[in-house]
Protein backbone atom coordinates (compact mmCIF):
# COMPACT_ATOMS: atom_id res chain seq x y z
CA UNK A 1 0.00 0.00 0.00
CA UNK A 2 1.26 3.65 -0.86
CA UNK A 3 0.98 5.64 2.96
CA UNK A 4 1.07 9.44 1.45
CA UNK A 5 1.96 12.06 4.66
CA UNK A 6 0.83 15.66 4.41
CA UNK A 7 2.17 17.51 7.72
CA UNK A 8 1.57 21.04 6.90
CA UNK A 9 3.51 22.49 7.50
CA UNK A 10 1.84 25.11 10.03
CA UNK A 11 0.12 28.02 8.84
CA UNK A 12 -0.14 27.21 5.18
CA UNK A 13 -3.06 25.70 4.10
CA UNK A 14 -5.29 25.18 7.50
CA UNK A 15 -7.06 21.72 6.55
CA UNK A 16 -8.22 23.23 3.31
CA UNK A 17 -6.44 20.71 1.67
CA UNK A 18 -7.26 17.63 3.39
CA UNK A 19 -11.23 19.38 3.08
CA UNK A 20 -11.26 19.39 -0.64
CA UNK A 21 -9.43 15.71 -0.73
CA UNK A 22 -12.64 14.57 1.41
CA UNK A 23 -14.87 16.50 -1.32
CA UNK A 24 -13.57 14.30 -3.81
CA UNK A 25 -13.18 10.99 -1.50
CA UNK A 26 -16.18 9.14 -2.74
CA UNK A 27 -15.33 9.61 -6.43
CA UNK A 28 -12.19 8.27 -5.80
CA UNK A 29 -12.89 5.77 -3.36
CA UNK A 30 -13.30 2.68 -6.43
CA UNK A 31 -10.15 3.23 -7.60
CA UNK A 32 -8.52 2.06 -3.97
CA UNK A 33 -7.73 5.92 -3.00
CA UNK A 34 -8.71 6.23 0.84
CA UNK A 35 -8.96 9.50 2.68
CA UNK A 36 -10.42 9.07 5.70
CA UNK A 37 -11.41 11.73 8.07
CA UNK A 38 -8.93 13.40 10.48
CA UNK A 39 -10.76 12.01 14.06
CA UNK A 40 -10.19 8.63 12.90
CA UNK A 41 -6.16 8.52 12.72
CA UNK A 42 -4.40 12.00 13.99
CA UNK A 43 -4.69 11.17 17.60
CA UNK A 44 -4.19 7.58 16.93
CA UNK A 45 -1.09 8.34 14.98
CA UNK A 46 0.39 11.12 17.70
CA UNK A 47 -0.10 8.02 20.25
CA UNK A 48 1.15 5.08 18.13
CA UNK A 49 4.83 7.53 17.70
CA UNK A 50 4.75 8.24 21.05
CA UNK A 51 4.98 5.05 22.21
CA UNK A 52 8.03 4.24 20.36
CA UNK A 53 9.89 6.77 21.68
CA UNK A 54 11.61 3.65 24.21
CA UNK A 55 10.00 0.27 22.27
CA UNK A 56 9.71 -1.45 18.92
CA UNK A 57 5.91 -1.34 17.54
CA UNK A 58 4.35 -4.52 18.50
CA UNK A 59 4.30 -7.09 15.46
CA UNK A 60 -0.16 -5.80 15.35
CA UNK A 61 1.00 -2.12 15.11
CA UNK A 62 0.10 -1.98 11.17
CA UNK A 63 -2.72 -4.17 11.46
CA UNK A 64 -4.52 -2.59 14.59
CA UNK A 65 -4.05 1.11 12.77
CA UNK A 66 -5.66 -0.15 9.29
CA UNK A 67 -8.58 -1.24 11.52
CA UNK A 68 -9.14 1.97 13.27
CA UNK A 69 -8.07 4.34 10.47
CA UNK A 70 -10.10 2.28 7.17
CA UNK A 71 -13.87 1.66 6.89
CA UNK A 72 -13.47 -0.93 3.93
CA UNK A 73 -11.07 -3.31 3.97
CA UNK A 74 -7.50 -3.00 3.56
CA UNK A 75 -7.01 -5.11 0.74
CA UNK A 76 -9.15 -2.82 -1.11
CA UNK A 77 -7.07 0.17 -0.53
CA UNK A 78 -4.11 1.07 -2.92
CA UNK A 79 -3.63 4.47 -1.68
CA UNK A 80 -4.16 5.58 1.81
CA UNK A 81 -4.08 9.58 2.43
CA UNK A 82 -3.33 11.01 5.64
CA UNK A 83 -2.72 14.81 7.09
CA UNK A 84 -1.54 15.99 10.25
CA UNK A 85 0.30 18.70 10.70
CA UNK A 86 0.71 18.48 14.24
CA UNK A 87 2.63 14.84 13.55
CA UNK A 88 6.34 16.47 13.86
CA UNK A 89 5.19 19.26 16.83
CA UNK A 90 2.84 21.27 17.85
CA UNK A 91 3.35 24.98 17.13
CA UNK A 92 4.77 26.10 20.85
CA UNK A 93 7.23 23.50 20.16
CA UNK A 94 8.26 24.48 16.43
CA UNK A 95 11.49 25.94 17.11
CA UNK A 96 13.02 23.55 20.09
CA UNK A 97 16.32 22.84 19.34
CA UNK A 98 16.98 25.95 17.60
CA UNK A 99 15.74 24.58 14.34
CA UNK A 100 12.26 23.77 12.72
CA UNK A 101 10.32 20.78 13.30
CA UNK A 102 13.72 19.17 15.44
CA UNK A 103 11.56 15.68 16.02
CA UNK A 104 10.53 15.54 12.37
CA UNK A 105 13.12 12.90 11.27
CA UNK A 106 12.71 10.85 13.83
CA UNK A 107 9.01 10.84 13.90
CA UNK A 108 9.53 9.76 10.06
CA UNK A 109 11.29 7.03 10.81
CA UNK A 110 8.60 6.09 13.77
CA UNK A 111 5.75 6.27 11.36
CA UNK A 112 7.77 4.23 8.30
CA UNK A 113 8.48 1.48 11.28
CA UNK A 114 4.51 1.54 12.32
CA UNK A 115 3.47 1.09 8.58
CA UNK A 116 6.22 -1.78 7.64
CA UNK A 117 6.26 -2.53 4.31
CA UNK A 118 3.99 0.25 2.64
CA UNK A 119 5.69 2.83 0.61
CA UNK A 120 5.33 6.60 2.33
CA UNK A 121 5.52 9.34 0.59
CA UNK A 122 5.68 12.92 2.37
CA UNK A 123 4.25 15.67 1.38
CA UNK A 124 4.76 19.84 2.89
CA UNK A 125 4.12 22.97 2.25
CA UNK A 126 6.84 25.73 2.84
CA UNK A 127 6.47 28.81 3.54
CA UNK A 128 8.50 32.49 3.65
CA UNK A 129 9.78 33.05 7.49
CA UNK A 130 9.24 36.43 6.90
CA UNK A 131 5.48 35.58 7.00
CA UNK A 132 5.74 32.01 8.73
CA UNK A 133 7.19 32.71 11.94
CA UNK A 134 4.58 35.34 12.82
CA UNK A 135 1.85 33.84 11.97
CA UNK A 136 2.69 30.33 13.77
CA UNK A 137 3.81 32.60 16.66
CA UNK A 138 -0.17 34.24 16.76
CA UNK A 139 -1.12 30.36 17.15
CA UNK A 140 0.73 29.86 20.64
CA UNK A 141 0.47 31.02 24.07
CA UNK A 142 3.98 32.80 24.06
CA UNK A 143 3.80 35.99 24.80
CA UNK A 144 6.00 37.27 23.26
CA UNK A 145 8.01 36.98 20.00
CA UNK A 146 11.30 36.28 21.92
CA UNK A 147 10.04 33.26 23.83
CA UNK A 148 9.08 31.58 20.80
CA UNK A 149 12.12 32.19 19.01
CA UNK A 150 14.00 30.35 21.78
CA UNK A 151 16.99 32.08 21.58
CA UNK A 152 16.84 31.05 17.20
CA UNK A 153 18.59 33.40 14.60
CA UNK A 154 15.36 33.69 12.33
CA UNK A 155 17.94 34.38 9.34
CA UNK A 156 20.08 31.19 10.17
CA UNK A 157 16.81 28.71 9.45
CA UNK A 158 16.61 27.17 6.19
CA UNK A 159 13.79 25.03 4.98
CA UNK A 160 16.30 22.64 3.02
CA UNK A 161 17.98 21.79 6.54
CA UNK A 162 14.60 20.03 7.23
CA UNK A 163 14.58 18.19 4.07
CA UNK A 164 17.97 17.12 4.74
CA UNK A 165 17.52 15.97 7.67
CA UNK A 166 14.28 13.76 6.86
CA UNK A 167 16.13 12.24 3.78
CA UNK A 168 19.31 11.26 5.90
CA UNK A 169 17.20 9.49 8.40
CA UNK A 170 14.90 7.84 6.42
CA UNK A 171 15.98 7.87 2.50
CA UNK A 172 13.11 5.88 0.83
CA UNK A 173 10.78 8.08 1.54
CA UNK A 174 10.56 10.60 -1.32
CA UNK A 175 9.30 13.92 -0.57
CA UNK A 176 6.95 16.64 -2.55
CA UNK A 177 6.80 20.00 -1.42
CA UNK A 178 5.43 23.32 -2.60
CA UNK A 179 5.86 26.81 -1.73
CA UNK A 180 2.84 28.06 0.12
CA UNK A 181 3.04 31.49 -1.68
CA UNK A 182 2.25 29.61 -5.07
CA UNK A 183 -0.58 27.50 -3.46
CA UNK A 184 -3.56 29.50 -5.61
CA UNK A 185 -2.07 28.85 -9.00
CA UNK A 186 -1.14 25.49 -8.19
CA UNK A 187 -3.91 23.92 -5.71
CA UNK A 188 -5.46 21.62 -8.11
CA UNK A 189 -2.03 19.89 -8.94
CA UNK A 190 -1.45 19.54 -5.50
CA UNK A 191 -4.81 17.98 -4.96
CA UNK A 192 -3.94 15.77 -7.45
CA UNK A 193 -0.52 14.90 -6.82
CA UNK A 194 -1.59 14.02 -3.07
CA UNK A 195 -4.73 11.63 -4.35
CA UNK A 196 -2.36 10.24 -7.20
CA UNK A 197 -4.82 10.55 -10.29
CA UNK A 198 -4.00 12.33 -13.61
CA UNK A 199 -3.48 15.78 -13.72
CA UNK A 200 -5.94 16.68 -16.34
CA UNK A 201 -8.80 14.96 -14.04
CA UNK A 202 -11.69 16.98 -12.95
CA UNK A 203 -11.77 17.44 -9.28
CA UNK A 204 -14.51 19.81 -6.85
CA UNK A 205 -12.50 22.48 -5.46
CA UNK A 206 -9.32 23.12 -7.76
CA UNK A 207 -10.17 26.72 -7.43
CA UNK A 208 -10.78 27.18 -3.91
CA UNK A 209 -7.59 29.27 -2.99
CA UNK A 210 -7.57 31.22 -6.03
CA UNK A 211 -11.27 32.11 -5.68
CA UNK A 212 -10.01 34.09 -2.06
CA UNK A 213 -7.22 36.50 -3.42
CA UNK A 214 -9.67 37.38 -6.79
CA UNK A 215 -12.35 39.43 -7.20
CA UNK A 216 -15.46 37.85 -7.67
CA UNK A 217 -16.43 39.47 -10.90
CA UNK A 218 -12.38 37.92 -11.84
CA UNK A 219 -13.49 34.62 -10.85
CA UNK A 220 -16.68 35.43 -12.89
CA UNK A 221 -14.98 35.89 -15.92
CA UNK A 222 -12.41 32.86 -15.72
CA UNK A 223 -14.91 30.25 -15.15
CA UNK A 224 -16.12 31.80 -18.28
CA UNK A 225 -12.98 31.06 -20.01
CA UNK A 226 -12.74 27.87 -19.03
CA UNK A 227 -15.82 26.87 -20.07
CA UNK A 228 -15.02 28.74 -23.46
CA UNK A 229 -11.59 27.10 -23.87
CA UNK A 230 -12.55 23.19 -22.14
CA UNK A 231 -9.21 21.55 -23.50
CA UNK A 232 -6.46 23.93 -22.40
CA UNK A 233 -3.47 21.94 -20.33
CA UNK A 234 -2.48 22.87 -16.69
CA UNK A 235 0.22 24.91 -17.79
CA UNK A 236 -1.96 27.22 -20.32
CA UNK A 237 -4.35 27.37 -17.21
CA UNK A 238 -1.74 28.72 -14.75
CA UNK A 239 -0.82 31.85 -17.47
CA UNK A 240 -4.48 32.40 -17.63
CA UNK A 241 -4.56 32.89 -13.67
CA UNK A 242 -1.90 34.98 -13.48
CA UNK A 243 -3.13 37.37 -15.99
CA UNK A 244 -6.25 37.62 -14.37
CA UNK A 245 -4.99 38.15 -10.94
CA UNK A 246 -2.80 41.19 -12.45
CA UNK A 247 -6.16 42.77 -13.05
CA UNK A 248 -8.63 41.36 -10.55
CA UNK A 249 -6.45 40.51 -7.42
CA UNK A 250 -7.80 41.19 -3.61
CA UNK A 251 -4.60 43.11 -2.38
CA UNK A 252 -6.15 42.92 1.03
CA UNK A 253 -5.71 39.00 0.38
CA UNK A 254 -2.22 38.94 -0.73
CA UNK A 255 -0.26 41.30 1.56
CA UNK A 256 0.11 40.48 4.80
CA UNK A 257 0.81 43.23 7.39
CA UNK A 258 3.73 42.62 9.79
CA UNK A 259 4.26 44.42 13.25
CA UNK A 260 7.12 42.59 15.19
CA UNK A 261 9.94 44.64 17.19
CA UNK A 262 12.82 44.97 14.89
CA UNK A 263 11.44 43.75 12.12
CA UNK A 264 11.63 46.38 9.50
CA UNK A 265 11.02 46.06 5.85
CA UNK A 266 14.42 45.59 5.12
CA UNK A 267 15.01 42.64 7.57
CA UNK A 268 11.84 41.23 6.30
CA UNK A 269 13.04 41.85 2.81
CA UNK A 270 16.27 39.78 3.67
CA UNK A 271 14.30 36.92 5.39
CA UNK A 272 12.32 36.15 1.77
CA UNK A 273 15.31 36.77 0.12
CA UNK A 274 17.52 34.37 1.78
CA UNK A 275 14.02 31.88 1.26
CA UNK A 276 14.01 32.54 -2.22
CA UNK A 277 17.97 31.50 -2.22
CA UNK A 278 16.69 28.29 -0.23
CA UNK A 279 14.70 27.57 -2.50
CA UNK A 280 17.17 26.95 -5.46
CA UNK A 281 19.10 24.81 -2.54
CA UNK A 282 15.77 22.74 -2.46
CA UNK A 283 15.33 21.99 -6.08
CA UNK A 284 18.37 20.46 -6.25
CA UNK A 285 18.17 17.80 -3.40
CA UNK A 286 17.83 14.26 -4.18
CA UNK A 287 14.83 12.45 -3.53
CA UNK A 288 12.88 15.98 -3.29
CA UNK A 289 10.02 16.68 -5.71
CA UNK A 290 9.29 20.96 -5.63
CA UNK A 291 5.63 21.67 -7.47
CA UNK A 292 5.86 24.78 -9.38
CA UNK A 293 3.44 26.68 -11.22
Amino acid sequence: MQVILHTGVHCTDDDRLLKCLLRNADTWRHEGISVPGPGKYRQLLSDAVNSLANAEPAPDSREVLMDAILSQDPEQVDRLVLSHENLFSVPKLLLGGGRFYRKAETRMRMVCDLFTGDRIELFMALRDPATFLPAVYAATPHEDFDSFLNGVDPMHLRWSDLLRRIRTDVPEVPITVWCNEDTPLIWGEVVRELAGIELSRKIVGAFDVFSDIISAEGMKRFRAFLKEHPNINEMQKRRVMTAFLDKYALEDAIEQELDLPGWDAAYVNALSESYEEDLYTIERLPGVTVITP
